[in-house]
C-alpha cells in the first residue's frame, strides 16, 4: 500500500478519534474508568476548541507571513487570549443564551467582512494591521461561537451533540460533493481558487447532506434548531469555508496550513469549513429563536 495512504488513513482516523473522543460523551467515560472524575466532558471539549484555536492561529501566522520585525505580530495571541476569555466566561457560566445581543452580531459581522476582505480587497491583508486583525477575527470569534453551540444540564454535566453532529455533517458534506464531483462534475465552481469543485459535487454533497441531515433530526430530538435546516447550511457554506482558506493560501502562496495531521496538512485544512459553518449555524440558533 502506498505510504501516503497509509499515513493519510492513519491522520484521518487519529483525527477523527479526537473530535469524538472530546464531543461526546465518549471521553469522559473512558476516562473515568481510568481515574473518576479526572475530566469533564465539558472540560474536554473546551480542551479540543482552544487546542484548535491555538494552533489555528499559529498556522495563519505563518500562511500570512508578518514582517519577522513588525509588532504587530505579537499582538495577535494577547488579542486571541482577551477575545476568547471572554466566551469562555460565558462558556463555564452556561451564559450563552442566543438573543440579539449587539456585541454578537457586531462579532457575526466582522467574520463576514473579514471573508469579503480577503476575496475582493485582499491588498488590505499585505500589510500587518491587516494581518492582525484578521488573523484574529478568522480565528477566535468562530472557536468562540463554537462554545455556545452545545446545551449543558447542570445535573449531570453533560452536554448534548450539536458539535458532533456538526462535524459529521461536514465531514460528510465533504466526502459527498467529491465523489460526485470525480463521477459527475463538469462545471467548475471557482477553476482559479479551488479547480478540483464543481457545481454537480456542489449539487450532490446538498441533497445527501440534507438526506444525512433528516434521520439526525428524526433520532436527536434534543439538538437545537431543525437540522434539516443546519444540514443544508453545512451544505452551502461548508464549500465557501474551503474557498476561504483556499484563497488565503493563494494569497500568499502556500500550499497546506501546516502539517499537524499526518497526511491531511495543518488545522486551518482540515477546519476550513468548520470555522465558517460553525458561525453561521450560531446565528441560526439565535434566529430560530423569535421565528
Amino acid at each position: 500500500m502506498d505510504k501516503n495512504l497509509v499515513q493519510r488513513i492513519f491522520g484521518g482516523l487519529l483525527y477523527g478519534f479526537v473530535v469524538i473522543f472530546c464531543t461526546t460523551p465518549i471521553g469522559s467515560h473512558l476516562l473515568d474508568k481510568v481515574s473518576p472524575n479526572l475530566l469533564s466532558q465539558e472540560n474536554l471539549f473546551y480542551g479540543l476548541i482552544t487546542f484548535f484555536l491555538f494552533m489555528g492561529a499559529w498556522e495563519c501566522m505563518r500562511m500570512m507571513k508578518f514582517d519577522p520585525k513588525s509588532w504587530e505580530k505579537w499582538l495577535v495571541f494577547p488579542l486571541i487570549v482577551l477575545v476568547f476569555y471572554r466566551f469562555s466566561k460565558r462558556f463555564f457560566q452556561h451564559g450563552f443564551y442566543f438573543d440579539f445581543n449587539l456585541s454578537e452580531i457586531l462579532a457575526l459581522s466582522l467574520i463576514a467582512i473579514a471573508v469579503v476582505t480577503l476575496f475582493r480587497f485582499s491588498k488590505e491583508l499585505y500589510f500587518d494591521n491587516g494581518k492582525l486583525i484578521f488573523t484574529v477575527i478568522y480565528t477566535a470569534l468562530p472557536f468562540g461561537f463554537t462554545l455556545g453551540l452545545p446545551k449543558f444540564s447542570a445535573v449531570d454535566n453533560t452536554f448534548t451533540l450539536e458539535v458532533f453532529f456538526l462535524f459529521i455533517l461536514i465531514w460528510s458534506s465533504d466526502s459527498f460533493a467529491y465523489f460526485t464531483g470525480k463521477f459527475f462534475g463538469k462545471h467548475k465552481m471557482a477553476p482559479k481558487i479551488s479547480p478540483k469543485k464543481t457545481w454537480e459535487g456542489f449539487a450532490g454533497g446538498v441533497i445527501l447532506t440534507l438526506v444525512l441531515a433528516f434521520f439526525i433530526e428524526e433520532y436527536n430530538p434534543d439538538l437545537r434548531g431543525n437540522w434539516m435546516i443546519v444540514g443544508l447550511l453545512v451544505a452551502v457554506f461548508g464549500p465557501l469555508g474551503d474557498l476561504v482558506e483556499s484563497q488565503l493560501k493563494r494569497t500568499f502562496g502556500v500550499k497546506d496550513s501546516g502539517n499537524v495531521i499526518p497526511g491531511h496538512g495543518g488545522i486551518l485544512d482540515r477546519l476550513d469549513s468548520f470555522i465558517i459553518c460553525a458561525p453561521v449555524v450560531y446565528l441560526y440558533f439565535i434566529l430560530e429563536k423569535f421565528i
